[in-house]
């Protein structure tokens, strides 16, 4: 078995509205930051997983966040796998 770092960075898809994002967009000039737009606020979250080989360890993961890591109907996700 080998060992994994997973980083599952998870972000609101495109066309769904991001609330937190909005409000973040319009406090920026407030506290001195201009020209800054499309502001989207997401989440990453860093795991370790034990598996036979990369493609398995991709597989546990990507199933992870499909089914709790990420909302699938609201949320993407992208995975970054480095083995330790």
């Amino acid at each position: 078995m080998s060992k994994f770092t997973a980083h599952i960075n998870v972000m609101p898809r495109a066309e769904i509205s991001d609330p937190q994002g909005q409000t973040v967009e319009r406090t920026l000039p407030s506290i001195g930051f201009e020209g800054i737009s499309g502001v989207r606020v997401g989440k990453r979250i860093t795991l370790t997983v034990e598996a036979p080989d990369e493609e398995s360890a991709r597989t546990i993961v990507s199933n992870a966040s499909e089914k709790i890591l990420a909302n699938p109907v609201i949320e993407d996700y992208e995975l970054e796998l480095t083995p330790l």
